[in-house]
Parts: structure tokens; C-alpha cells; sequence
């Protein structure tokens, strides 16, 4: 049920995608990626904030955790999460909720992103993966996900371009691309669950409970990111002052939509629950 948000704050950090020339297991297909505007003309946006009180977040489209940094220090974020099932029945109404790592967003209009989706689509559970050079459209990525299978990804920015690349663990499949990006700021990296936008804010899919980082996933070294001077995984204290914990909520900003927890207690992962489709 629909609950009101509280505040709570971490003393811990958290600590991550592109556009055109695609690789699949090696080899260089173009054709490969299908535009997601080509079945749904929806985008992964940056945040849209309802409030900031210190280390908490409120959002209508965000939940999950950031760090930040001054323009021009990330260059690269790593996350990890098993794809959740969709709960419930899913013939009501077209819901969706995607879960993705990135660069960008939280203090810049661009965002650098590579994900999956757990979507409630023409009456079935579908799931897929993507990536997204906001404000371009959403891509599809031909691989063949499903609940359960455990993810890792990265976001890498070097040499005036970015690379995103995505693993599926249980087929093995790797796909990257790069691409530049001359407008990024570089200034924050994410682990995010988002309700997507198509002409508005769109019903956030019943995921159940979805599970971030190596404590839940044992991928090594993910959740993490390098700031600046600085890398570490999740719960790094270098991260501490600038981690950020994002609550999604609906526009009333209380009801909330999704509620991640604190990190676990080896401070590499986190969990997020759904409570309401919101919009």
C-alpha cells in the first residue's frame, strides 16, 4: 500500500552507456540495436526532484542511490543487480520499471546510461535490455533477458568518449558500444530504478524487489565508481559526503512509488521495493 516517506540518512557511499556503433560477442553490428521509440517512444530522463533534505532525495521518476562530484571528475561506474519478475497480473494497463547504471542526471541535463526493463506490456511480463544517451532515444540491446538472470554493467568515459557495456551471467553475452557525448558534465554516477516518460511520468511496474551490488549478486566489484582522484566500491568512505539516497514518489510527494534501503551490512549492495505504481 501507498505509505508516507520517512527520512533517513547513511554516513556510507555508494558508488555506473551510449549510441550508434554497436559489438556483440566481438563483432561489430549496427543493425543490432533497435530504437525503443520503434515499440514504445519512452525516455530515461534526468532526475526529477520533488525535494532535497541533505543526504535524502525525493523524486517523482528516481529511487536508488548517486554520488556526486564536480563537473568533469567521473569517469567510470560499475553496478550489478539480478533482473526482478514482475509481480501480479499484468492486464490492467501497460506499466513499466527500468534499472540501470550511469554517469550524468542528477545535476545536468544529459544522462549516459545502460539498463533493463521489467515492463507490463499489451497484457504480458517483457524484459530487455537498453541503453540511452539522453536526450537521444532509448536503444534496444539484442539480448535475451529474463527474470533472474544477473547482470553487471559499466559505464566508462576516457579519451573524449564513453563506452557502455552490458553482461547478462547466464548466457554470457557481453554488448558494448561508444560513443562521445560533448555535452556531458560528468558530474554524478547512479544506481537507478526509474519510471520512464512518454508524454508524462509512466505507471511504475509491479518489480516486486530488486537487488543491487555484489552482496546480492557476488559480481565483484560492483557497485563502484571513480570520482576524481578517487575509486572504491559501495560504502567507500571516500564517497560518504557525496552519496545520495533517491526515494520515488508520487506527485502528490508522499506516496511513495519505490524505497531503496540502506546498504548492506559489507556495505556492497542494496536492495529497492516497490510499493505503488503512483502516476
Amino acid at each position: 500500500m501507498p505509505r508516507s516517506i520517512g527520512r533517513r540518512s547513511f554516513g556510507v557511499a555508494l558508488v555506473g552507456i551510449l549510441w550508434p556503433w554497436f559489438a556483440l560477442a566481438g563483432s561489430k553490428t549496427p543493425e543490432s540495436a533497435v530504437p525503443v521509440k520503434a515499440t514504445l517512444p519512452k525516455k530515461h530522463g534526468p532526475i526529477i526532484i520533488h525535494e532535497r533534505h541533505g543526504s535524502n532525495t525525493t523524486s517523482h521518476n528516481w529511487s536508488g542511490y548517486t554520488v556526486t562530484g564536480v563537473n568533469d571528475s567521473v569517469s567510470d561506474v560499475k553496478g550489478s543487480w539480478i533482473v526482478p519478475a514482475i509481480q501480479g497480473d499484468c492486464s490492467t494497463q501497460n506499466q513499466y520499471a527500468s534499472f540501470w547504471v550511469g554517469i550524468d542526471g542528477y545535476n545536468s541535463n544529459t544522462v549516459e546510461q545502460i539498463g533493463t526493463d521489467s515492463d507490463c506490456q499489451n497484457g504480458s511480463p517483457t524484459y530487455y535490455a537498453w541503453y540511452e544517451f539522453y536526450p537521444h532515444f532509448a536503444y534496444n540491446i539484442p539480448l535475451a533477458i529474463k527474470p533472474g538472470d544477473v547482470v553487471s554493467a559499466e559505464v566508462n568515459y576516457s579519451g573524449g568518449k564513453f563506452t557502455v557495456a552490458i553482461t547478462d551471467r547466464r548466457t554470457g553475452q557481453t554488448w558494448s558500444t561508444t560513443q562521445k557525448a560533448p555535452n556531458a558534465k560528468r558530474s554524478s554516477a547512479e544506481w537507478i530504478i526509474e519510471a520512464p516518460y512518454s508524454g508524462g511520468i509512466l505507471p511504475l511496474a509491479n518489480f516486486g524487489t530488486v537487488a543491487f551490488g555484489q552482496h546480492y549478486t557476488n559480481v565483484p566489484l560492483t557497485c563502484d565508481a571513480t570520482i576524481g582522484p578517487t575509486s572504491g566500491p559501495v560504502g567507500s568512505a571516500a564517497f560518504a559526503a557525496s552519496l545520495v539516497e533517491i526515494t520515488m514518489v508520487a506527485s502528490d510527494g508522499t506516496t511513495v512509488m519505490s524505497q531503496s534501503s540502506a546498504l548492506s551490512k559489507d556495505a556492497t549492495g542494496f536492495t529497492d521495493k516497490w510499493v505503488s505504481a503512483g502516476q
